[in-house]
């Protein structure tokens, strides 16, 4: 008898959602199950053709490469696709191994994927939280919206106009969350987007989006409490635009990028919130 693995049955109550036009009938399903076919389609077990690894890899060296336009240090990874992901990082920036890795993922799903170095080379340590000389309020107002809007533009140009890319999807995390809203915005450039844990998101961010967004939430996030996810989730509503928000259980702030791996909640929770950008773009860019 073909066993159904837990990653297996998550898959298969997805599909029950489908439109039954769109539906494997049962059998259909058992036989690609024997037949050693499922791993080709089930999203967290899909492997990249090329580099024989999975699409999310935790660990490793990062396969992208930095380049310079227009004065912006870009870390660019994935190869020519008409729609390109735009990848916002958090406060520790493309110096942090895992943003890398997280972008590359991106290209590994079939986006050429450009990170641009929202800091100049100089974000945030790694350790902010026991570096007592770090001053975040002062880093924050050197990284205000009038600072980084300009750098976000120009790796979207970098995107359309040397990538050749017809759409762009934005991802955004923590400190980058907040502008995947505000690149969604009449004229900004962006025409779909996903935030997993945004901090410091304003109203009015919220509501200038004019093209769907989804956000990953953390059920333990300081940053983000239940409250202001509600209020995030009116506004979202009242745009009338196409948006989900999704709230992950045992994971707190920063979940989407620096998961503790070895704990399985936040493990699933990195992985999921992943694929739940993944699903987004394809549905709506």
């Amino acid at each position: 008898m073909t066993r159904i693995s837990a990653d297996d049955f998550t898959t298969f109550q997805s599909l029950s959602a489908l439109p039954q036009s769109n539906m494997l009938n049962l059998s259909s399903l058992l036989a690609l199950w024997s037949l050693g076919s499922w791993a080709a389609t089930a999203p967290g077990q899909e492997d990249c053709p090329v580099t024989g690894v999975p699409v999310i890899a935790h660990t490793g060296e990062p396969v992208g490469k930095e380049q310079v336009y227009n004065g912006t240090n870009q870390y660019v990874t994935g190869e020519a696709s008409d729609v390109g992901v735009l990848y916002l990082t958090d406060v520790f920036g493309i110096q942090l191994p895992q943003n890398k890795l997280l972008a590359d993922s991106f290209g590994r799903a079939g986006y050429i994927t450009v990170a641009p170095d929202l800091f100049n080379g100089t974000p945030a340590p790694g350790d902010i939280n026991g570096q007592p000389s770090f001053n975040l309020t002062k880093f924050l107002a050197d990284h205000r919206p009038e600072i980084t809007d300009p750098i976000i533009a120009t790796a979207i140009d970098f995107l359309r106009a040397e990538l050749g890319v017809e759409k762009v999807a934005v991802t955004g995390y923590c400190f980058g969350g907040r502008y995947a809203f505000r690149v969604l915005a009449e004229g900004k450039g962006a025409d779909v987007g996903f935030t997993a844990h945004p901090s410091l998101l304003e109203d009015a961010e919220i509501s200038a989006i004019t093209g769907p967004i989804s956000v990953a939430a953390a059920d333990g996030d300081d940053l983000l409490p239940p409250e202001r996810r509600l209020q995030i989730e009116a506004e979202l509503l009242q745009t009338g635009l196409p948006y989900s928000v999704a709230l992950y259980g045992g994971t707190r702030h920063g979940f989407g990028v620096r998961a503790n791996v070895s704990n399985p909640q936040e493990k699933f929770g990195k992985e999921e919130a992943f694929f739940q950008a993944i699903r987004w773009f394809r549905a709506w860019a």
